[in-house]
């Protein structure tokens, strides 16, 4: 069990939060979670840290199978990030994800924890192939930011910077965030709950601007290329009832200390 001097710091989610597109399931799995840890773990050598994320997740799933787990290890920071598959679903409904959401703030704060949670962008803004869902993502977002108030949430308002959508802070599936992208949602959460040495760095573009936009990236040719490549499967595997996540468990489901080495100094932009 966790000592009670350290702090808990549990985060539940989906596959963002599990840490795809920062590392791989061969070295391992990083992440913005894990990256806000290392960040927490510098005021506080000993601090405590599980992720029950677990990918595919839709938000009815992450309350279902994680939140129980996560009031058991008693959190003193909680981070609640679910939604974006529910948002790729045909049957989407903002108000029974946002519920499924506020739920889990409900419980997680009445118990004590502090809860923090963010915004998603305009993923037309990354594929111009997925411009259907823009409307269900601000949608989306305006419900999370009055469940949020209504338990005070903290909200990393992720949505609407525009150097949330420079190429380099995406994979090449456009729907994992990079290494770098992952450091820049760690960045923001601590941010908003105001860490130590936080700061709204997180929000300005990158360098060299010129670079933003990789070699065939928004062209007709390459989004085929990426619908091929990655939109279909994802369908194909919606069609047959089938998820990313089907098999898996959390990867980190208890309360254990970090490695000394994420404590040793500074995160940077970059991977491992």
């Amino acid at each position: 069990m966790p000592s009670d001097d350290h702090l808990r710091f549990v985060a539940l989610g989906d596959s963002q939060t599990e840490g795809l597109g920062d590392g791989d399931d061969t070295v391992g799995l990083r992440g913005w979670a894990d990256r806000l840890a290392e960040r927490l773990a510098l005021h506080d050598p000993g601090v405590q840290y599980a992720n029950l994320a677990v990918r595919g997740r839709l938000a009815a799933q992450v309350h279902q199978e994680q939140l129980a787990p996560a009031l058991a290890l008693r959190p003193d920071l909680a981070t609640v990030v679910a939604g974006v598959n529910d948002l790729l679903r045909p049957r989407f409904n903002a108000d029974e994800v946002a519920g499924h959401l506020e739920a889990m703030f409900a419980a997680l704060t009445a118990q004590g924890a502090r809860v923090a949670t963010l915004t998603f962008p305009d993923v037309a803004r990354i594929t111009p192939l997925a411009r259907p869902i823009s409307s269900r993502v601000t949608a989306l977002n305006h419900r999370i930011r009055q469940a949020a108030h209504r338990h005070r949430v903290v909200v990393a308002e992720t949505s609407h910077h525009p150097v949330v959508t420079d190429p380099r802070l995406w994979c090449p599936d456009r729907l994992h965030a990079s290494p770098l992208g992952h450091e820049r949602i760690a960045a923001a959460v601590a941010h908003a709950l105001d860490l130590p040495g936080s700061d709204d760095s997180w929000t300005r573009p990158l360098a060299d601007p010129r670079a933003a936009v990789p070699a065939g990236w928004r062209t007709a040719a390459g989004e085929l290329r990426w619908a091929a490549s990655f939109l279909g499967p994802w369908l194909g595997r919606r069609m047959r009832g089938r998820s990313s996540g089907d098999g898996r468990t959390a990867k980190r489901p208890n309360l254990l200390p970090l490695r000394a080495a994420f404590a040793s100094g500074e995160t940077k932009e970059n991977g491992r």
